[in-house]
């Protein structure tokens, strides 16, 4: 089968297409035929550097998100079988060698494709919706009246977020470059920043939430903007130091990483559909991450296999 592997850690230069042998599924497992394959963030921040430890061994196949049609069963799975059309988030933080003609995976990584999105579409959508689902359920209830400002609202992860955060009828306002506030407004916020322009902190009122998919120094900026007993969400960095000022002012704050969850991505896949601003075939898959780190895109990437 075809697959992009990289066999150093550096650039985009470093992936390759190559032949490999078509993974067999454990007793546990399922075989999926990958139809497409979303491109996020850690597939770069991984390929540049061997982080986690657990990552080290080379060459690797990069990817976590796939949709495609099950291909094979092992002896014990009974969720699915040949030809279901499948979605999901595989084995994140571990490999998934999802950038592949095939993957294998447990089956409750998956959750069945709605009709209403294509492959191309259900490809970009569980990494970052589960992403957006996980950061609001897990921590804050979102509700009508609500005030959220949501970091990098433009991205992969911030345009569903803004779109969940306004179907729970909140008051959403976004931050992104001049030149994406039309997309962002078209994903449902009633108000959008320019941080290249303005500091954000010096014309937004205060919100009941901060959805942070920025990071650097947005933490410590956002202090202000939280009000007592609302929340600070983090899947970008926060130190420990910046928490603990969150916690003077009487604010939750939590850093998290995202998990697969089949079932939160059964339910997130039938009211968020992600945009897609370009579908690269599997063989520039260095091109689509060229693309991703320099962030010359709105909502998602992905590869078409």
């Amino acid at each position: 089968m075809r697959q992009i592997v990289y066999r150093s850690f550096g650039g985009p230069e470093v992936l390759e297409l190559v032949q490999g042998d078509k993974p067999v599924p454990e007793s546990h497992e399922v075989l999926v035929r990958v139809h497409a394959a979303g491109v996020n963030p850690p597939d770069w921040k991984l390929r540049r550097g061997p982080y986690p430890p657990r990552w080290n061994t080379l060459p690797i196949t990069p990817g976590f998100d796939v949709s495609g049609v099950v291909e094979a069963v092992g002896g014990y799975v009974g969720r699915f079988v040949p030809g279901d059309e499948v979605f999901g988030m595989l084995n994140f933080p571990l490999r998934a060698n999802a950038y592949a003609e095939y993957v294998v995976a447990r089956p409750r990584q998956f959750a069945r494709k709605p009709a209403r999105l294509s492959h191309v579409q259900a490809a970009a959508l569980p990494m970052s919706g589960l992403t957006a689902w996980q950061g609001f359920e897990d921590s804050w209830d979102v509700r009508p009246g609500r005030r959220v400002l949501v970091h990098a609202a433009a991205g992969g992860v911030g345009h569903l977020v803004v779109q969940l955060a306004k179907l729970r009828g909140a008051y959403v306002i976004g931050t992104a470059s001049a030149g994406k506030h039309d997309f962002v407004r078209r994903m449902g916020a009633d108000e959008v920043v320019d941080y290249r322009a303005v500091d954000f902190a010096s014309v937004v009122e205060p919100v009941d939430i901060v959805f942070d998919l920025a990071g650097g120094d947005y933490p410590e900026r956002s202090i202000p903007l939280v009000k007592e007993g609302g929340a600070y969400l983090g899947a970008a960095n926060i130190s420990d130091e910046t928490g603990a000022r969150y916690t003077e002012r009487g604010v939750r704050w939590r850093r998290f990483q995202v998990e697969p969850d089949h079932a939160s991505l059964a339910e997130l896949a039938e009211v968020l559909t992600p945009h897609v601003d370009r579908v690269f075939p599997l063989a520039e898959a260095a091109k689509a991450q060229e693309v991703m780190e320099a962030a010359d895109f709105v909502g998602k990437l992905v590869l078409e296999v």
